[in-house]
């Protein structure tokens, strides 16, 4: 039976979200992403913001040099976007068991077995965005193909809401007129290289030879071109490897030197790392703070604990006392902020705190029947619904 893959593509992910959050933004220019007049890029724009030239990692102020009045600009709400995102995983799961989630918003499924079931691969399609918009009224594109590399062309074909398929004998037709600039590894010294050759489409680098493209291009590349305009790809999945790191960092609009907005940047970082730990059932022995001055000069730092944590709490006070450590950072502009969790140990029943971790933080059996209490909350509520306190290392007088 041949293999066949499909690929998942949300559609403007986060701002599809916003304008179905705000059906007033429907129809209007929506930017996620840094506000105008501020240091930044675009995260995601709407495909009425697209229309005007716009497109992610743009810079905010090129950006809204493009874009009419009535744009709206939202900064991104990521733990929300990631609550869609399990949504929308969870009905590709009722499909195949065979996932391997790529993004936030993008997803591989190997459906070769559900053509006996569900009927054709246009119908699995169908059924699969049908699936998507129940569960969360957004519209994704999708491609199905051999492999990996025709499923992710295919998906980008008929953006947005697009469902495209491609068989194995239509591989060659359905690659021969595309841009060259869709191979994968092109960079800015192969691309002049190829363009020189005469080649403008996949078809013309179909003509030339393997010696040909590995003298040009490379060795490595030059063999990847060859395979990917007959269309040889990769046909295997690697679902859900697990994560290396937890971690949430921000960059500030203007360079930040009051540490009392350092220590709530630190606090809300903490509060998302430990509620994800906490949700994918993450313990962690390694805090990370890291840390960028103007311009660009980053800084990590790590410590390792004793008992593996996914408190909150536990994650502030190492970074504050990382920052704290280190006199010659105090009082210099910071461009960015964040922390991070990694060196897993997988969680327990009753696992047995450490006697001076437990007296040091004056923990009591209660507490976890409180966190699990305020991660309900949050669950059902949301986010900004109910935070625990976190101690500030300066107050006002």
């Amino acid at each position: 039976m041949p293999r066949l893959i499909l690929h998942v593509d949300l559609d403007a992910f986060f701002a599809a979200i916003e304008q179905r959050d705000h059906p007033e933004w429907q129809g209007r220019p929506v930017v996620v992403g840094a506000q105008p007049g501020q240091r930044g890029v675009v995260a995601t724009c709407s495909y009425e913001a697209r229309r005007f030239g716009v497109h992610s990692a743009m810079s905010i102020t090129q950006a809204a040099r493009r874009l009419p009045p009535e744009t709206i600009y939202v900064r991104p709400r990521m733990a929300h976007y990631a609550r869609v995102s399990e949504q929308i995983m969870a009905v590709l799961a009722a499909f195949s068991p065979e996932i391997e989630r790529v993004s936030i918003d993008e997803a591989y499924l190997d459906i070769t077995g559900l053509t006996a079931l569900v009927g054709p691969p246009e119908v699995i399609g169908a059924r699969i965005k049908t699936g998507i918009r129940q569960a969360v009224g957004l519209t994704a594109s999708i491609g199905i193909g051999p492999n990996r590399l025709i499923a992710k062309l295919a998906s980008d074909c008929h953006k947005p809401d697009g469902l495209t398929v491609v068989l194995e004998e239509q591989v060659a037709d359905f690659l021969a007129p595309m841009p060259f600039s869709v191979l994968r590894g092109l960079g800015v010294k192969t691309a002049p290289r190829l363009a020189r050759l005469g080649v403008k489409t996949l078809g013309d680098v179909r003509e030339l030879s393997l010696e040909t493209l590995r003298r040009q291009c490379g060795a490595r590349a030059g063999t990847q071109f060859y395979y990917q305009a007959r269309g040889i790809a990769d046909d295997r999945l690697y679902p859900d490897r697990e994560r290396l790191s937890i971690s949430k960092e921000t960059t500030f609009p203007k360079d930040v030197t009051d540490p009392r907005v350092l220590e709530e940047t630190l606090h809300w970082a903490a509060r998302e790392v430990a509620w994800t730990a906490r949700q994918t059932g993450h313990l962690g022995r390694v805090v990370t703070l890291k840390i960028r001055f103007f311009p660009f000069e980053t800084h990590t730092r790590s410590r390792s604990r004793k008992v593996p944590t996914a408190d909150e709490r536990d994650l502030y006070r190492i970074a504050w006392s990382l920052l704290a450590s280190e006199a010659n950072w105090i009082g210099r502009p910071v461009r960015l902020i964040g922390l991070g969790l990694s060196g897993w140990s997988q969680p327990t029943t009753g696992q047995q705190l450490d006697l001076f971790e437990t007296a040091e933080t004056g923990r009591n059996p209660a507490d976890k029947g409180l966190t699990e209490t305020l991660d309900a909350i949050r669950h059902r509520f949301g986010a900004e619904a109910i935070q625990r306190g976190l101690h500030l290392h300066h107050q006002d007088n």
